[in-house]
């Protein structure tokens, strides 16, 4: 574990970060729904005005995994939380504590930044990672339902009146 490097991703980092979010979505099955470019990642990452921030994992030099937060908010606190978006680790380097330190990277800063929560969400068939974060201390939320509205659905919810 000890030539595992966990550093802030950078513009050089979009096309490692676009290889991991495909591999992500390849695992959980939903590499139809990837449309990301290059070109969006590196606009809305490190653009004129970033809406999220990457960690990369490294070992031997190479990208092995990241994580992807944003800042979010929360009223009953008035404070800041941090929102874990995306954990991934490549399965033949998983079991090194690579996502823990990930983990751990990211709760660093949420700690730093006067966050009062940090939170993600995970597949409700991903046992393996449930268990995991269930020993890091993590707290089920399962009475909160995720809502989403995207594509057409969310122009039609915005043009309407």
């Amino acid at each position: 574990m000890a030539d595992i490097t966990i550093r802030a991703a950078t513009r050089d980092d979009v096309p490692l970060l676009l290889a991991l979010v495909r591999a992500l979505a390849d695992y959980e099955k939903l590499a139809h729904e990837v449309v990301a470019t290059e070109a969006s990642l590196r606009e809305h990452l490190f653009g004129a005005r970033p809406y999220a921030e990457a960690l990369i994992a490294e070992t031997g030099g190479t990208g092995v995994g990241f994580a992807l937060f944003f800042h979010n908010f929360s009223s009953f606190l008035g404070r800041p939380g941090i929102y874990l978006e995306d954990l991934f680790v490549r399965s033949e380097h998983r079991g090194a504590g690579i996502g823990k330190r990930l983990l751990k990277a990211v709760a660093r800063i949420g700690v730093e930044r006067g966050c009062g929560r940090y939170e993600w969400t995970v597949l409700d068939w991903n046992e393996p990672a449930i268990r995991f974060y269930e020993s890091l201390g993590a707290e089920m939320k399962r009475e909160w339902i995720i809502n989403r509205v995207s594509g057409t659905a969310l122009q039609a919810l915005a043009g309407g009146g």
